[in-house]
């Protein structure tokens, strides 16, 4: 039985939950179920994220969330950040039918929300590419959303990935600065890094 949160159609008995969060000064509201990742609060990576991004530095245009899950990311953000547009992607289609009510009973009006494997669906270039990438789903798609970043950023556009220094971070960094030319480690928190390369194309 496959319930997997990184495949397109979870095999789970439904159960919903309906939670309170504060990230970035508001307070959301989520609906989660089983089959997605982190269903019973935001997960310490993804809230260390949001909170490290710098929108202020990036250039004009919108902003990707790559394997958005249920939406915390970008739901955040865009509710904080009105004047920019995110896309929300993820091939899990059971998470993207709860980013939508998540966006809607959130008020957040601001995002595009639609499948892809990866980049397979997403044609637009962006100043910015976040991602909390699916470790378990293996090495090689967590490099594939890290590679395919470079052709999908607008110049000094940004890509900010989170990653457990156990689960790949150093890798990760190796990769990206080779792609890049540069990454920094914008925040580590409990074993988290927070990794951020700029597209100088």
């Amino acid at each position: 039985m496959n319930e997997f949160y990184y495949t397109p159609n979870p095999n789970v008995v439904h159960e919903l939950h309906t939670w309170n969060f504060n990230l970035l000064g508001n307070n959301l509201t989520f609906t989660t179920d089983n089959g997605v990742f982190s269903k019973r609060t935001v997960d310490f990576g993804s809230k260390t994220l949001v909170e490290s991004v710098n929108m202020d530095k990036i250039p004009d245009g919108n902003v990707l969330d790559l394997g958005c899950g249920y939406g915390p990311m970008a739901i955040a953000l865009a509710k904080h950040h009105p004047d920019r547009v995110f896309e929300m992607v993820d091939v899990n289609n059971l998470a993207l039918e709860l980013a939508v009510k998540n966006a809607e009973q959130n008020h957040v009006a601001n995002v595009k929300i639609h499948n892809s494997n990866i980049y397979e669906t997403v044609e637009d270039k962006f100043a910015a590419i976040i991602t909390n990438p699916p470790v378990r789903a293996g090495k090689d798609v967590v490099d594939g959303m890290i590679e395919g970043a470079v052709s999908h950023l607008v110049p000094n556009g940004t890509l900010t990935v989170v990653l457990q220094k156990k689960q790949g971070a150093p890798s990760a960094k190796k990769l990206m600065t080779s792609l890049f030319g540069n990454c920094e480690i914008i925040k580590k928190n409990k074993g988290y890094y927070i990794l951020e390369s700029v597209y100088n194309g």
